[in-house]
């Protein structure tokens, strides 16, 4: 399931190599055109002499509301999607290595229904924007540091990653219920409303502050999982194999749950629920790049933001109402998953 890894550097194959470096130039591109995307229509051509204006002068030709767009509402949303999509993919990918599990995505330790419940119970309170994502922030760092106390207390002597595992299931349906006797509480008028459409995602009322208030963990979280990854090729092992190798399983496993749930609960905070995404992505970049953590991280991380990016320009291009994201990435990404499993299960990861 997880051979043919290089545990620590080796030589990458050129054909490898050339499709990570070929990844950033049609990110570039696609958020270059994304600023073009929305129900007010900016040519292509006027984008690029609105970005070119912040380092030359060049004539102005044209509106100050399309200058608005493009920098006010386009460039956070672009930024959000690129970096919610990184955060997911990259947690997905390092917990699917972690717990040597195909299935398991960024919520297995309860990530997700903690932040659900943080943000819902902040709405049911009338807190403000920032309010609401500071409490998805906390209730997902909570629910995860519920879980792997349960599995560190547990787990001592048994399988520590599949008590890990089932905590974290039992703990995101706790949590779970309590987003239901949340949402039973709301005002079915005001309050339950809010609740529901933040649930289903969206990146419509995100700003350059939410960015950079999420773009800060999120980074943090990347730049970690990066510099170890080679340490995720040896923990897909076991924890017997890595040991052997000289790895401190616990303490690499600990990190990789901190990072990746730093990055999550950073994600859901601006963008709600976004579904499959830390799933689908690692999925794809493995049948790409191969099940070596040295480049599939890194592919990972990259693919996610150009999978959420294309999603979210469909969110709001298809309908004339905005389509929440969580839906989208549901109906798109249940067949791609279903394809995936029927045509590649002997191959990499099943």
């Amino acid at each position: 399931m997880w051979d043919s890894l290089v545990l620590r550097g080796g030589s990458i194959p050129k054909l490898t190599c050339a499709k990570i470096m070929l990844l950033p130039v049609v990110l570039a591109a696609v958020a270059l055109v994304s600023f073009t995307v929305g129900s007010y229509p900016v040519p292509i051509e006027t984008v690029i002499n609105i970005i070119a204006a912040k380092f030359a002068d060049i004539p102005r030709n044209w509106t100050p509301d399309m200058e608005i767009v493009v920098w006010k509402i386009r460039l956070p949303r672009i930024l959000a999607a690129m970096l919610v999509g990184a955060a997911l993919s990259a947690a997905g990918a390092a917990y699917q290595g972690l717990f040597k599990n195909p299935m398991v995505s960024p919520g297995i330790l309860g990530v997700s229904a903690g932040a659900s419940f943080g943000a819902a119970l902040a709405i049911l309170l009338s807190f403000n924007i920032i309010g609401i994502q500071i409490g998805a922030f906390a209730g997902g760092m909570l629910a995860v540091m519920i879980t792997y106390l349960i599995g560190v207390w547990l787990g001592k002597n048994g399988d520590a990653t599949l008590v890990m595992i089932l905590a974290g299931i039992i703990v995101g349906t706790l949590f779970t219920s309590f987003v239901s006797l949340t949402k039973y509480t709301a005002d079915p008028y005001t309050k339950l409303p809010t609740i529901t459409y933040w649930l289903m995602g969206s990146l419509a009322s995100v700003n350059l502050s939410d960015v950079m208030m999420a773009g800060i963990p999120i980074m943090i979280g990347l730049i970690i999982l990066t510099l170890i990854r080679w340490n995720l090729n040896v923990m897909s092992f076991g924890d017997e194999e890595a040991k052997t190798l000289g790895v401190n399983t616990g303490r690499i496993r600990l990190i990789v749950v901190f990072c990746a749930t730093l990055m999550s609960s950073s994600a859901v905070a601006i963008s709600g629920i976004v579904g499959l995404v830390g799933l689908i992505v690692p999925h794809l970049a493995r049948l790409i790049v191969g099940p070596n953590y040295n480049v599939l991280l890194p592919m990972s991380i990259g693919m996610g933001s150009l999978f959420l990016l294309l999603v979210d320009n469909l969110a709001r291009t298809l309908y004339a109402v905005e389509i929440p994201l969580g839906i989208l990435t549901s109906i798109i990404g249940a067949p791609v998953f279903l394809y995936l499993l029927s045509n590649n299960r002997r191959k990499h990861w099943v």
